[in-house]
């Protein structure tokens, strides 16, 4: 009897910046349930474990219960695949080196593993979306910060700390460059996050005095979805603070290109879902900038899969692996 049919289910959980979003997925890779929490809303993590276990449990037990669930898998920013732990990760609320995999065991008794959440979209893409079938691709996260899961020849690169794949902070900009939440300055994650996105808005009103819709929102309240709405509606300023994010960060896809050579870029989250208005500058920035020996190779992609899915479904296909 294979170890399926004993256990059917493994559960993964994404950890963003803003919300927590878990559930049940079976071995097709469907989430037959699912919940959320607020992550900003807890200070102390284990008050935060516990809240998550709550909210988690009723579904296990609703599903078989515990012995039907082979494993737990874990997406977190700044997760460490090799030890488990969260370490120093500047848009949570917990700071230092938390042990979140066993914190997550002891309260649950279920084998749990833990992984980058930019990785365990790449694995969610890899198994289930756009990169299906890729043994190389670079899968680029566009939320809250930037994060990147870098895949080459079938695995995802860990490093020999666990730490891989941060290419949200190289520096794009040495000049006066931008303070990044890791506290340097200059890093790609200051500017074409949905934070930099808010913030490039922030400046470019200040800087500017054309009219602009942006201009009826209190400049701190501003999103990268109000930005969008307003370049939707033909306001040329938002449109530019999309030209300006998607120029830069296909400068530093290019680079990316000529490291791994990858046949796709995939990018993911809101910001993606931008269309052509952060998509045409990304592929001009990357074909202006590009290596020739590079030029038309590699593929550049949106996720196919829903934004929560796609971590849940890649942190859960990290439970399969588990013994």
């Amino acid at each position: 009897m294979n170890s399926h049919m004993e256990k059917p289910y493994v559960v993964g959980i994404d950890i963003g910046g803003t919300n927590t979003v878990f559930g049940i997925v079976d071995a097709r890779g469907s989430i037959i349930a699912n919940g959320k929490v607020k992550t900003q809303a807890y200070d102390d993590v284990d008050n935060y474990v516990d809240d998550v276990c709550k909210n988690l449990l009723p579904l296990i037990i609703e599903h078989g219960g515990i012995e039907k669930i082979k494993g737990i898998g874990i997406g977190a920013p700044n997760g460490n695949y090799y030890s488990g732990t969260i370490e120093f990760a500047p848009n949570l609320p917990w700071k230092g080196v938390i042990p979140l995999a066993a914190k997550f065991e002891e309260k649950l008794g279920i084998p749990t593993a833990l992984t980058n959440d930019a990785n365990a979209a790449a694995v969610g893409e890899m198994t289930y979306g756009a990169a299906r079938g890729m043994k190389d691709f670079i899968m680029i996260t566009l939320g809250t910060g930037v994060g990147s899961g870098i895949v080459i020849n079938g695995q995802v690169v860990y490093g020999h700390d666990g730490f891989a794949g941060e290419l949200g902070h190289i520096i794009t900009r040495r000049e006066n460059g931008r303070l990044c939440g890791c506290g340097r300055h200059g890093c790609l994650e200051a500017y074409c996050s949905a934070t930099g996105v808010a913030r490039t808005a922030r400046e470019l009103l200040t800087a500017r005095t054309e009219p602009s819709l942006l201009r009826n929102i209190p400049a701190e309240d501003i999103t990268s979805k109000d930005v969008y709405d307003a370049a939707e509606q033909g306001d040329t300023l938002a449109q530019e603070i999309f030209n300006t994010t998607g120029t830069l960060l296909g400068e530093a896809l290019a680079d990316f290109i000529a490291f791994s050579s990858p046949e796709a870029i995939v990018l993911f989250g809101g910001l993606a879902k931008s269309g052509d208005y952060i998509m045409k500058p990304i592929e001009k920035g990357i074909n202006d900038n590009i290596l020739t020996i590079y030029k038309g190779k590699t593929k550049l992609l949106v996720s196919e899969l829903k934004d929560s899915d796609a971590a849940v479904l890649g942190a859960s296909a990290l439970a399969w692996e588990l013994k």
